[in-house]
């Protein structure tokens, strides 16, 4: 079971730096089409999706962490009372969790306002805000202490 954690406890992080740059090269390209009032493009369309599609996959190799492989959450529900008088535990199990569950609830609802709108500016201007603040909600989710330290 040890090889099946560091195995997805890997793609987990791994995915995290591909969506990191995914969301930053899609955030720029919409708000140069927004700020330079230009034509939703095809490549736009897709940029959107591709960010959702990482989305989901995080999401589902994040919760397959969250609910069955990490020794972390494994520890969080034994005594959830405990657990949420420690910082580092209450991260992982609580705050991490709705952080990103937010975001992706977000993106999701960024990907269908884009996809809706009528006018290019609206379509960015959908992308841009609700991506944004996603980005936002990622970067604060991420356990920089483990990346960094």
């Amino acid at each position: 079971m040890d090889h099946l954690y560091t195995g997805f406890l890997h793609l987990h992080n791994t995915l995290r730096w591909i969506i990191l740059l995914g969301a930053l090269i899609t955030l720029l390209k919409y708000f140069i089409g927004w700020f330079g009032q230009k034509n939703w493009e095809k490549s736009d369309n897709i940029l959107g999706a591709v960010f959702t599609g990482l989305m989901d996959l995080q999401f589902l190799v994040g919760i397959g962490l969250y609910a069955f492989l990490s020794p972390i959450t494994k520890a969080a529900f034994q005594d959830f009372g405990v657990a949420m008088k420690n910082a580092d535990l209450r991260f992982y199990a609580v705050e991490h969790l709705v952080m990103m569950i937010v975001a992706i609830s977000l993106v999701h609802i960024g990907r269908i306002k884009s996809k809706r709108a009528t006018s290019s500016k609206a379509k960015y201007s959908a992308g841009l805000l609700f991506f944004g603040i996603a980005y936002i909600l990622i970067l604060a989710g991420i356990p920089w202490q483990r990346v960094i330290g």
